[in-house]
């Protein structure tokens, strides 16, 4: 695996919603990151309904069709259905296999009849847990290729949110650690996403699939949870600002392994990887309302091209059942940026995204396509290591949270950051004098297996 050495984008000014230097074209022919956003809806069954294969397909059934049905409905064009695997899903791969190619039917279905454009994201479930089995060699390890053997026959797109590093990660976040939150991302997390996605591309290659991408969702989304809103003590919000660039690292190593995009909703890195790549990503924000609270609900748009609502579990509302309702408005958010392109007001109306985000906390701060921009220039110019890349990273996450007077950031945070900087800088220069430091400091973890990850 070549780490990335350069940027796809001079500029950030030339970063838009719905437009990715390397568009990709599905199965059935829908093009993402072409010239519009598209919708991504991501519906949940309902705790009970996965007693058996059956009542979960039935489950899967509905939820999909009202997604589907809605869009015809209220007149919009094009839409991408995602199921993330639930654990029995990936736990028995048939399960999986059985409802993509139900979905995969559906879609079809109304492309005949209503000449809907559809595609579907398989994401399958991580069921590999760091702290308790060997990430390379386990059951669950063989389940989870497996599911995306079987999956990638009928998907249009396949992606995972993977877990390697997360106990180390786990340890460290509740520690304020932010040598074990680099340990865990640079090396740990990297060092598992360059063996699992070489395999991931493989499957998707050879079943003429899309490896969509990966996402720093159990890390950094935790840190963002961890730092919650204005009135939340957990963690610091810039301790969670610095773990999302240090993650944008790690999530880039899905691309770098050959897979193309879509990236996944929930990384919220992705307007770094983007700037890096050049391929479209999918995104979440104000829409995902339903899922989690943020501080960058409307930024995170600001260069997505698939806009998604993270998840939502299916239920009944007085507009429809929740994947008919969040079609319907994730499919207005996608209709207003794209009628902005077609009117040429799309400068405009991502500076509206951005200004109303940029200044509400670190998070949307450096995910502003300026700074989202610098801190992927400060990745590709330290490719020398995931240590160095990563690293690298905060800084320039640390710089930019200092640089600006308009961020207002207590004194807490502004103390917190800049002790963090201080242990940053302490650290070894080479990654094999950092690995041998933290291997020492973090061996006795509880469930942590450096052969999971070839250190010895």
């Amino acid at each position: 695996m070549k780490l990335s050495d350069k940027m796809a984008y001079e500029s950030y000014a030339d970063m838009m919603f719905g437009t990715a230097i390397k568009p990709v074209t599905t199965k059935h022919g829908l093009v993402i990151g072409g010239g519009f956003v598209i919708p991504e809806i991501v519906p949940h069954p309902r705790p009970g309904s996965e007693k058996t294969l059956k009542t979960l397909m039935r489950e899967f059934e509905r939820a999909n069709f009202d997604a589907l049905e809605r869009c015809v409905l209220v007149g919009h064009p094009a839409i991408v259905i995602e199921n993330e695997h639930i654990s029995q899903m990936t736990n028995n791969p048939d399960w999986g296999m059985e409802i993509t190619i139900q979905t995969a039917k559906q879609i079809e279905e109304f492309k005949i009849k209503y000449g809907l454009k559809a595609a579907y994201r398989a994401t399958i479930a991580d069921i590999r847990r760091p702290d308790r089995v060997n990430l390379r060699d386990s059951e669950a390890t063989a389940k989870v290729l497996e599911s995306f053997e079987k999956c990638a026959e009928a998907a249009d797109i396949i992606s995972i949110e993977s877990l390697g590093g997360k106990e180390i990660f786990d340890y460290s976040i509740i520690r304020n650690d932010i040598t074990g939150i680099l340990f865990s991302e640079a090396i740990l997390g990297g060092r598992d996403m360059e063996w699992l996605w070489t395999r991931i591309v493989d499957i998707a290659e050879r079943k003429k699939c899309i490896a969509g991408g990966d996402t720093d969702c159990a890390r950094s989304n935790t840190a963002m949870f961890m730092a919650g809103g204005f009135i939340s003590k957990d963690i610091p919000h810039t301790l969670a600002a610095l773990t999302r660039a240090i993650g944008a690292a790690r999530t880039l190593v899905a691309h770098e392994c050959g897979a193309t995009g879509p990236g996944k909703d929930c990384g919220y890195e992705n307007p770094i990887l983007k700037a890096i790549t050049g391929m479209p990503m999918s995104m979440e924000g104000k829409s995902s309302a339903c899922a989690h609270p943020d501080l960058c609900g409307n930024v995170i748009a600001a260069v997505c091209d698939l806009w998604s609502n993270e998840a939502v579990a299916y239920h009944n509302m007085f507009g429809g059942t929740t994947p008919a309702v969040f079609a319907e408005i994730l499919g207005y958010d996608a209709a207003a940026m794209n009628s902005a392109v077609a009117l040429g007001f799309q400068k405009e109306f991502q500076a509206c995204l951005v200004n109303s985000d940029r200044y509400r906390g670190p998070h949307g701060f450096i995910l502003s396509p300026d700074n989202a921009w610098h801190i992927g220039k400060a990745i590709v110019e330290n490719s020398r290591s995931m240590y160095a890349r990563s690293k690298a990273a905060a800084f320039k996450c640390a710089e930019l949270l200092l640089g600006d007077p308009n961020l207002r950031i207590t004194g807490y945070e502004k103390e917190s950051l800049l002790g963090y900087l201080k242990v940053l800088e302490s650290l070894p220069d080479e990654e094999n004098d950092f690995i041998d430091l933290c291997m020492r400091k973090y061996k006795n973890v509880n469930g942590f297996k450096p052969d999971s990850y070839g250190l010895q």
